[in-house]
């Protein structure tokens, strides 16, 4: 255990951090908004911990390897000629992407070879984006077997004992990992602020300087416009979201000839570096090819475990904060609100499903710290997926070290356990629930990849949903992707994932700038990987199944849940931020208690608040 951490380890997978002075250097004002929503001291030393420590520049995102252990044991079960048994239902979250928690309207294409310069921009380490794009060409054999990466893996097998070396070289040198990473990200408290300001002062200064040349009076194209490269000095305009839509139609009548051709015309004028529909043609084009090739699963799982690593999943995290309302204002709303419901208890409990790597509570624990009358005892209890092994909750308990040691810095009395387990399986027990302790809820985004009714007849959201409720929260927080594309009707489907991540991609090109290597992994290893999903993945297979917040509205008043209102002044601080700190087409409303934030009048996030009836 770190020697810097002093508290309790419990046989139940529980920390407990007692209360110390608060250093000079943590004192900071804690009543602006930047403070919840900003890159804050909290997040940035909390990311600063995650990063130092060893193993995190070559740890791969945090639910990768139970895909591996549930194909090898599949494997095993097919050789012994039996049948495998059926996951619980909530197994497959191991493809889940972490993002959720962003236009000009030229159609120049940035020329690929220029592409190796922006991998050296000091805002981003060149581990963050592959010099191989993967794409459906790229990957897909003639026979619809992996290709390329299918090669990659076998190298990758046949070399395993020297990563093994490598490996263990890498362990021993655990205090230079964070040389490894971009003084961007790596925020300590030894002198290295100067750096992070400069850095972070450059991405703004870049954002900012886009959208003023791309001109917000106007905004860019809609996602229906059309765009296509420039041959010959004349612009060839094509109707990109037309070609993807008839190629879809064609894919599902199993017209292959003209799908292949519809596919060729798409390829011609898309691109991975060209505006927003040139880039989301380019990825939906991937998708439809898997689909062609039946190898959307196997694609699927292959993007997912080579590419995203821990470093990778955080500076994503980071350039999101920057460019997107998205994520900062459901943080700020779900703090906020705990807050202010809990603001007489002596005891908080809140468990986090979903939990990932615990960005949203570092400034929670600040802000708490400055509570009047003293902060209370907090319990964070985080929920998230086992991983395959001995220790199926290593990774969520080092999380809760890491939180343990920043609630110390703060004088907070601390304790977290940690449940890694299928939500449904959980039992009211699990969560240790004390009598007199305010009980908060927090679900942020993962709902969606919970299993419908669609492929069962019991649905694990309303499981989940009935979990909760068992519960008694004080309150329940639940923030959601609202969208439309779980429905099992492919064409259906694709036209609303289509809709969805048109605003996304329209999103990114308004306010990142096309050259910087951020938007490029944010795009290809969250919106494309979902979206290869939604598009080339069926059954159990599909994950990706979000819900409008009407339905889910529906779901919660079934499982006996009222909902609660957004107080007026909360509502008030966060409409004036968004006006007055984002781009012109962010918007936030209440409707029916829920907070709608949209981009250019498309729904994308919602927030909502619950209390047992």
């Amino acid at each position: 255990m770190d020697p810097r951490f002093q508290g309790t380890f419990n046989s139940s997978n529980g920390f407990r951090s007692e209360s110390q002075s608060m250093p000079e250097t943590c004192s900071t004002s804690f009543v602006g908004f930047e403070d919840d929503c900003e890159f804050s001291d909290g997040v940035l030393r909390y990311i600063d911990q995650m990063l130092m420590e060893e193993d995190m520049e070559d740890e791969t995102h945090m639910l990768q390897e139970s895909l591996d252990f549930q194909a090898k044991e599949r494997s095993f079960y097919e050789v012994l000629g039996q049948e495998y048994p059926s996951p619980q239902p909530d197994n497959n979250y191991c493809y889940v992407n972490n993002y959720h928690n962003l236009a000009t309207s030229s159609s120049d294409v940035v020329d690929p070879t220029n592409y190796d310069a922006y991998r050296t921009n000091p805002i981003v380490s060149n581990t963050c984006i592959s010099s191989s794009t993967p794409s459906g060409s790229k990957m897909l054999g003639i026979n619809g077997v992996l290709g390329h990466n299918a090669k990659k893996h076998e190298v990758n097998a046949e070399n395993n004992s020297e990563a093994n070396i490598e490996n263990s070289h890498v362990k021993g040198r655990r205090k230079k990992v964070g040389e490894k990473v971009d003084d961007v990200w790596v925020y300590t408290l030894g002198g290295r602020e100067k750096e992070f300001a400069a850095n972070i002062k450059d991405l703004k200064n870049a954002v900012s300087k886009h959208m003023q040349q791309t001109g917000q009076v106007e905004g860019p194209s809609p996602p229906n416009s059309r765009h296509g490269k420039k041959r010959s000095g004349k612009k060839v305009v094509v109707d990109l979201i037309s070609l993807l839509i008839k190629c879809a139609n064609f894919v599902a009548a199993g017209d292959h000839c003209s799908a292949h051709e519809l596919l060729r015309q798409t390829r011609q004028h898309s691109s991975p570096f060209g505006d927003g529909n040139q880039r989301l043609a380019h990825y939906f084009a991937d998708g439809l090819e898997a689909r062609l090739a039946g190898t959307g699963s196997e694609i699927h799982k292959a993007l997912v475990h080579e590419v995203m690593t821990a470093s990778d999943d955080m500076r994503a995290y980071c350039v999101t904060l920057i460019s997107s309302s998205f994520r900062r204002i459901s943080n700020f709303a779900s703090n906020r609100l705990i807050m202010i419901k809990s603001e007489k208890a002596t005891n908080v409990h809140i468990i986090d499903f979903g939990i990932f790597y615990g960005f949203q509570w570092p400034t929670f624990i600040q802000r708490v710290a400055k509570r009047e009358g003293g902060p209370p005892n907090l319990r964070i209890t985080g929920v998230d997926f086992p991983q395959p092994g001995s220790r199926p909750g290593d990774r969520i308990e080092d999380m809760g070290r890491r939180l343990a040691r920043y609630a110390k810095m703060f004088n907070v009395p601390f304790e977290y356990n940690s449940i890694a387990q299928n939500w449904e399986t959980i039992k009211i027990e699990d969560f240790k629930i004390e009598k007199g302790e305010f009980v908060a809820v927090n679900c942020s985004y993962l709902s969606k990849n919970l299993v419908d009714e669609t492929d069962g007849p019991e649905s694990s959201r309303n499981m989940v949903l009935g979990l909760i409720r068992k519960l008694n929260p004080d309150i329940f927080i639940h923030g959601i992707i609202n969208a439309a594309y779980g429905v099992p009707f492919f064409i259906t489907r694709f036209r609303e994932v289509l809709y969805h991540f048109s605003a996304l991609f329209d999103m990114n090109e308004t306010i990142l700038p096309r050259e910087r290597p951020e938007r490029m992994l944010i795009e290809r290893d969250y919106f494309g990987k979902e979206a290869l999903n939604v598009i080339a993945c069926e059954g159990c297979e599909r994950v990706e199944r979000p819900e409008t917040y009407k339905q889910w509205q529906v779901r919660h008043i079934r499982a006996g849940f009222m909902s609660v209102r957004f107080e007026k002044k909360l509502m008030d601080t966060i409409m004036y931020k968004v006006r007055n700190f984002y781009h012109k087409d962010f918007m936030v409303v209440e409707e029916n208690k829920w907070l709608l934030m949209s981009w250019k009048g498309r729904t994308v996030h919602a927030i909502s608040c619950w209390q047992p009836v």
